[in-house]
Parts: C-alpha cells; sequence; structure tokens
C-alpha cells in the first residue's frame, strides 16, 4: 500500500514508503491519460509545456533551467518555445521603451 500524501511528505505523487516519492509514473500516467481521454502524450510533453508557457509569460531561460533543474542552459533552450505571441509582445515592449526614451530625450 502507498503512502498517502501528508505533511510529512511533500511531493504530489506519493512512494511506498513514508517520505517518498514514486519512482515510475509509467501506470498512473496511463491512467490519467485514459480518464482524459489523451492519446499520444508523454507525461515528459509536461515539462515542454511547463517550460514553453513560462517562456511566454517572461521568465528567463537561467529561470525556467533551475525551476527545471537542469544543469545545462543548452538543455533549457530546447524546452522554451517562444510563441509568436510572446515575440511579438516583447517586440511591442522594446519599441515602447524606445520611443519613450527618445520623447524623454528630445525635450
Amino acid at each position: 500500500m502507498r503512502a498517502k500524501q501528508s505533511q510529512n511528505n511533500p511531493f504530489v505523487i506519493v512512494g511506498r514508503k513514508e517520505g517518498a516519492y514514486l519512482v515510475n509514473l509509467s501506470k498512473p500516467w496511463r491512467l490519467v491519460c485514459a480518464t482524459a481521454k489523451l492519446d499520444g502524450v508523454r507525461i515528459h510533453d509536461l515539462r515542454h509545456s511547463f517550460a514553453g508557457i513560462a517562456a511566454a509569460e517572461g521568465a528567463s531561460l537561467h529561470l525556467i533551467g533551475k525551476l527545471l533543474r537542469h544543469s545545462q542552459p543548452a538543455t533549457t533552450a530546447q524546452y522554451a518555445h517562444l510563441t509568436d505571441e510572446a515575440l511579438d509582445q516583447m517586440t511591442g515592449r522594446i519599441g515602447q521603451s524606445i520611443s519613450t526614451a527618445s520623447t524623454e530625450n528630445s525635450g
């Protein structure tokens, strides 16, 4: 029988021993996918989605790498795909900053 989540176990998916996490997520993941009627979705896809959303929200690759516990920045760069919307938003923000600076300096 698996240990129940408690104050002594900070993990979302608990393992068999008190304070441990579940090492093999294959069976629970298959159940999640079957229940949600998801076909071909890998548990690893969650990391990609997390990184992509974080990047779209403006998190730096350094911060995303820390959150995902990557030791190499190149690994994080593969995860964090920037959306066109995020690129457009950043371009707009940079343009606004340049416009504001040029207006202030022309005075």
